[in-house]
């Protein structure tokens, strides 16, 4: 394990190959950085471009996202598979397996993927250390319970077909192209009902657990956001350990979204990984000891004032992180 960060393709043609340079010298070298645009229409050329602009800066691509983001089924660029809407949703799964194998073949060894409907639902943001403005849930405080997305109303039993359709299509692939998908949580957990949803079947950790039985492969698991599942747990400090080791010792974690909060399930706050109620040096040599071997990386940061927030939030997570390593005596940079 190594520590990474990620950055969308809009974001990352926004701020240029200067913040490659500043992440090679923060020590950061492996990344998940998109190439800009809608993946659906990236080509050969435009990935080995990009791998090519990566690795000019000294660093690693370890992965890209599929069309299959957090956005939900509004903004996501595969809508009809979420939808479980024929004869779209084949086309969908046609052009991601394809890109598929065009990762594997240019030697990019894993992709993060989102299967959501609902986006990430938050409440009004709340102040932490300093003043710093923490992204919030508060079940209590949400006013759109009663509010349906495009989706509708959609049954346990219909979240499930959905996503065995799509992994009984795209894990033979992966396997084939030797390219590993990682599916991040759905977050946060919500109370049954929410927005037409009986149940967001990814928030939690026993979902997870039926998720990665399904389709059963090397090359099927998850992009383990810490955060996320902690969001799903009355007791995170004292839950998470266990269920880290349960996803890390069957080699079901391909990447790690490092992230604490303070609060638990259907409220809480996210906040810097120094300041939430998880111990995240213990849980760093939990995943060492069940043989993670995967990026690291912050996720969600607090937004912070100075003229570039953004970088200077993320600079000190890294920081945090590479301080977690030595502390223990294991190379934060990966080979």
């Amino acid at each position: 394990m190594y520590v990474g960060t990620q950055l969308s393709g809009e974001a990352f043609e926004a701020v240029g190959d200067r913040y490659l340079r500043q992440l090679a010298q923060l020590g950061v070298r492996h990344v998940c950085v998109d190439p800009a645009g809608n993946p659906h229409d990236w080509t050969r050329d435009v990935l080995a471009r990009h791998i090519e602009r990566i690795d000019a800066a000294g660093l690693v691509l370890d992965m890209v996202q599929l069309p299959m983001s957090s956005a939900g089924v509004d903004k996501v660029k595969s809508p009809s598979i979420v939808l479980g809407q024929d004869p779209d949703r084949q086309r969908e799964v046609d052009g991601i397996c394809a890109l598929i194998e065009m990762l594997g073949a240019l030697g990019i060894k894993a992709t993060k993927y989102n299967f959501n409907i609902l986006g990430i639902p938050r409440t009004t943001s709340e102040r932490g250390r300093g003043g710093a403005v923490l992204s919030t849930f508060r079940h209590d405080q949400t006013t759109d319970q009663d509010t349906l997305s495009r989706a509708g109303q959609v049954s346990t039993e219909q979240m499930w077909e959905r996503i065995t359709w799509f992994l009984e299509r795209v894990v033979p692939v992966a396997e084939a192209s030797k390219v590993r998908l990682a599916c991040h949580p759905h977050d946060p957990l919500t109370r049954p009902g929410y927005r037409g949803m009986e149940e967001r079947v990814l928030g939690s950790a026993d979902g997870l657990k039926k998720f990665v039985s399904i389709a059963e492969s090397p090359y099927h698991g998850l992009n383990f956001c810490q955060g996320t599942i902690a969001e799903s747990l009355v007791n995170p400090r004292e839950e998470i350990g266990d269920i880290i080791r349960w996803f890390g010792s069957r080699k079901k974690i391909f990447n790690v979204h490092f992230r604490n909060i303070k609060g638990g399930r259907y409220s809480f706050t996210e906040e810097f990984p120094d300041a939430g109620d998880m111990d995240m040096a213990d849980s760093l040599r939990i995943y060492h000891e069940v043989g993670t071997d995967c990026m690291i990386m912050p996720d969600h940061v607090p937004d912070i004032d100075g003229e570039a927030p953004f970088e200077a939030a993320f600079a000190f997570c890294y920081g945090y992180i590479i301080g977690l390593f030595q502390a223990n005596g294991w190379d934060p940079y990966g080979a």
